[in-house]
């Protein structure tokens, strides 16, 4: 069944704080409503299963991975009625104009990603696809020093505060990140 409108949905927030697991449970719902549903991924995410997305928590959906974003158009199906992009911090700024073009044919694009990188600096296209979309999700974690809500990601090397200007890229899961509070989020120029 096709939309009306198009429309891009936006889940973000820290790591931890269940954006993926929110994307894919939208996603069972459209093919509970009979929706075509097709799932994309940067193929730099390797973390759980390459043709997966899946969530912390274990719950998973098949997902093509792409190495460019112009494969998506390439690979979608002519009766996709809903997409599903996981990890789309990963994705170049390019991805912007083609959630655009699908949400202009009518088909509701749903995106999870994270809104900032370890910095506490916006993260890729994100910022961008928030703009444009009909509908932004932010979630929260919870805080690993004191419980709180967290909005941001922690990268730790050898339990410490990765510093500013370390790689902003580098994919892994709870042996380096976890949430924390504004509180408790650290960055560090230098080592002391």
């Amino acid at each position: 069944m096709k939309h009306h409108y198009g429309s891009i949905e936006v889940i973000t927030g820290s790591m931890f704080c269940g954006k993926t697991e929110e994307l894919i449970r939208r996603l069972i719902r459209a093919q509970i409503a009979r929706q075509k549903v097709q799932v994309f991924k940067p193929s730099i995410d390797t973390r759980f299963a390459l043709e997966k997305v899946k969530s912390h928590s274990g719950s998973e959906l098949d997902a093509r991975p792409v190495q460019r974003v112009e494969e998506i158009k390439a690979y979608l199906d002519a009766d996709t009625t809903v997409v599903g992009l996981d990890e789309a911090q990963f994705f170049p700024g390019e991805i912007v104009p083609i959630a655009q073009d699908l949400a202009d044919q009518g088909i509701r694009v749903i995106i999870a990603g994270l809104d900032t990188d370890f910095r506490g600096e916006p993260f890729g296209p994100m910022p961008q696809l928030m703009a444009k979309a009909e509908k932004v999700d932010k979630l929260q974690a919870i805080c690993m020093v004191c419980g709180e809500a967290a909005s941001r990601t922690q990268r730790l090397v050898n339990g410490k505060p990765a510093l500013y200007d370390d790689p902003v890229v580098i994919v892994g899961a709870s042996e380096m990140y976890e949430a924390r509070c504004r509180r408790h989020h650290e960055v560090p120029r230098t080592h002391d």
